[in-house]
């Protein structure tokens, strides 16, 4: 059954797996047959506690997170986790450098610097943002007690495609929008942060990989609530959690172990990104916004000869099944957020009809 569902290439909140949305759709009445409905019932029942207990080992399945790392399920969003992620790792008089390559990187680092030396030590803004660094273009600093950057930038559409060289220094890693999609070598990271909305499930949850040293940093004194260590004695249930978030999140792993984990969404999203480029590159009349070897296989941008066209292009994709095609409001353009859920089918579609597209307006 397809409800009347369109494309969705909407970059977040993002499309979910139908069989996951059916999932969520019978566990609202009555959820695993608790007879409470999943809106309903408590955190501290033992039913709740399965959900967290299956997601936790599902996502160090799937994502092979060392036995010793901590898995938390927290609130407040990637942006709440630009500011705790430094209270927790730095100390006064720390410093800690960031690779800046896009806005959110540009926000991490305004945020850590209320606690401590943060620093850009590299910063693709004057060049729009069009490419991330190779290993070797930058120096972290020998004072810095991490590196700190976003692997997949989802305004610009770039990505990293290989790890950066932390000169030896612990990585953070902001993962939000290609986490479950990519390679991921987590126990080359300290700490992983990453907003569900992309990949993982609804808006409103955080998904926080912790290695015992970005777990043991926390100073006494910190607020509960900004505190890992506070976190990781709870099980994620220090307040009332979402619930709801972390449900739909042990279902989206679910189905990810279903249809080939890390491996076979890596091969998905492969296939639609070759795609989508190969139509972006068949000829002149598209204009690709990132280097070819900074590409994200997840949000993928490109221009039109003018943005009068580009609006026409964003209605009639819309009429035609197509949807969030629109650039970010801060660049414009055209986007296509190609998260794991989203088909083969879905993009292929969208290359059909920027090939009539081309053909009438080229």
């Amino acid at each position: 059954m397809s409800y009347g569902r369109i494309h969705n290439f909407g970059a977040g909140p993002a499309v979910l797996p139908l069989s996951v949305v059916e999932e969520v759709r019978d566990a609202l009445p009555n959820l695993n047959g608790s007879g409470l409905g999943l809106l309903e019932i408590s955190h501290r029942s033992k039913t709740f506690q399965a959900v967290v207990d299956s997601a936790v080992a599902r996502v160090r399945r799937v994502l092979n997170v060392p036995a010793d790392y901590s898995i938390l399920f927290l609130q407040g969003g990637a942006s709440l986790q630009f500011y705790m992620s430094a209270l927790n790792l730095l100390h006064p008089g720390d410093a800690a450098d960031y690779l800046v390559t896009g806005t959110w990187a540009q926000k991490a680092v305004k945020e850590a610097k209320r606690v401590g030396d943060a620093k850009a030590i590299w910063d693709d803004a004057p060049n729009n943002f069009k490419r991330v660094p190779k290993n070797g273009e930058y120096t972290v600093r020998d004072n810095a007690v991490y590196l700190h950057y976003t692997t997949n930038n989802t305004i610009y559409g770039t990505e990293f495609h290989h790890l950066p060289d932390s000169g030896g220094k612990p990585r953070v890693l902001d993962n939000s929008s290609d986490i479950a999609g990519v390679p991921l070598d987590v126990s080359a990271h300290d700490l992983i942060y990453a907003g569900a909305q992309k990949n993982l499930g609804p808006s409103g949850l955080t998904l926080a990989i912790l290695s015992p040293w970005a777990l043991a940093r926390g100073a006494a004194g910190l607020p509960a609530m900004l505190d890992y260590r506070v976190h990781e004695k709870d099980g994620s249930l220090y307040n009332t959690p979402n619930a709801f978030g972390i449900y739909v999140l042990e279902r989206v792993f679910a189905w990810m172990e279903a249809n080939g984990g890390l491996e076979g969404a890596i091969a998905r999203n492969r296939a639609k990104a070759d795609t989508l480029y190969g139509e972006l590159d068949r000829t002149g009349f598209w204009r690709p916004h990132a280097e070819v070897a900074s590409r994200s296989v997840m949000n993928v941008t490109w221009r039109l000869p003018t943005e009068a066209l580009e609006e026409t292009f964003v209605k009639e994709a819309k009429a035609a099944g197509l949807d969030g095609l629109k650039g970010h409001r801060s660049v414009g353009g055209i986007r296509a957020s190609m998260y794991n859920a989203l088909t083969l089918d879905s993009v292929q579609a969208l290359a059909a009809f920027m090939r009539d597209f081309e053909s009438r307006h080229g």
